[in-house]
């Protein structure tokens, strides 16, 4: 068991990351993918230690540093939540950047991160502000259509963009800050919809992200061109536009030719930040998402793991 953990904590557009830079468990040599499993198989309890309450939240994502198999890379990085694992998660890794020019370890420029699927690209830029550039995304189903037991036939798409998604327009509900309980409610019976159905996606993979979009509520002030909330596999909401939601929804635009290239689209969340978001043009139809953004750091903290603590491990199921 740890007896103390360095962390320093973040909030990119308002979803809170907290980066674990030393203290956490011995993983190992190999893959991110690799250590992710062993992470998982041997050391799952660190996870709701560190997350969980009463140290953390349901919202909190954590991100382990480890060594990363190339050399030239900043990192390697696993991210996690209240009830698992994510594969990437954009907010999470503009945290982590900003941690890590926090501590002095990196400079503005362009830096490699290693995750569970796939090395992911990070330019920190001169005004702090942290571009990724995703693993390659894409929509595998348009307009699938589920029967949601007391809300009634819906459509969505189901697409990667680091994690999986399904994502609907046309959904009926008010995407408003003070209307979170109902989205919750709906997102969540919507995911249940998609288990019970045995709808996935690629190999089997669980959809556990739901995003519903709408029409921005300040495009005069922000620019945006949509307002998203995105549920994600925890039950919590989050409060940034999300960055693999935004990758998912900028390949499904992309592959409508809706987006060009290049093009520049503004991602409102249910709390009103914005990413900026572009894509590239890749194999087999599919694009390259970079997704902008801004973390600030708001504390940092030693985790102090008291063996007479009943509750040393995290409140969990």
């Amino acid at each position: 068991m740890w007896n103390k953990v360095r962390a320093i904590d973040s909030h990119t557009a308002g979803e809170p990351t907290r980066t674990i830079v030393s203290g956490g468990p011995d993983l190992g040599g190999g893959t991110v993918s690799e250590k992710l499993a062993r992470f998982r198989e041997s050391h799952d309890v660190f996870r709701s230690a560190v997350v969980n309450e009463p140290r953390g939240s349901d919202i909190l994502v954590g991100a382990l540093l480890c060594e990363p198999q190339n050399k030239s890379s900043a990192a390697g990085v696993i991210f996690f939540n209240n009830v698992g694992y994510l594969g990437m998660c954009g907010h999470g890794l503009i945290g982590v950047v900003a941690t890590l020019a926090h501590l002095g370890k990196i400079a503005p420029g362009v830096h490699n991160f290693e995750t569970s699927v796939g090395t992911v690209s990070a330019t920190l830029h001169q005004d702090g502000r942290v571009s990724i550039r995703n693993v390659p995304s894409y929509r595998i189903k348009k307009n699938l259509e589920i029967n949601v037991p007391g809300e009634g036939l819906l459509k969505g798409d189901i697409a990667w963009g680091g994690n999986w998604f399904f994502l609907i327009e046309n959904h009926g509900q008010d995407l408003s800050f003070s209307n979170v309980e109902r989205l919750t409610e709906f997102c969540w019976q919507v995911r249940e919809a998609l288990v019970k159905a045995g709808i996935t996606g690629e190999d089997g993979a669980e959809i556990d992200h739901i995003e519903l979009f709408g029409a921005p509520h300040a495009p005069n002030e922000t620019g945006a061109h949509s307002r998203n909330f995105v549920l994600c596999p925890g039950k919590a909401y989050d409060r940034s536009p999300c960055g693999t939601g935004t990758s998912a929804k900028l390949a499904c635009l992309f592959s409508d030719g809706k987006l060009r290239p290049g093009e520049i689209w503004r991602q409102e969340s249910i709390c009103g930040t914005v990413f900026e978001g572009s894509v590239e043009a890749c194999e087999n139809g599919r694009a390259i998402p970079t997704v902008t953004g801004s973390a600030y750091i708001t504390a940092e903290l030693d985790l102090i793991f008291d063996p007479r603590d009943p509750c040393r491990t995290g409140l969990h199921a």
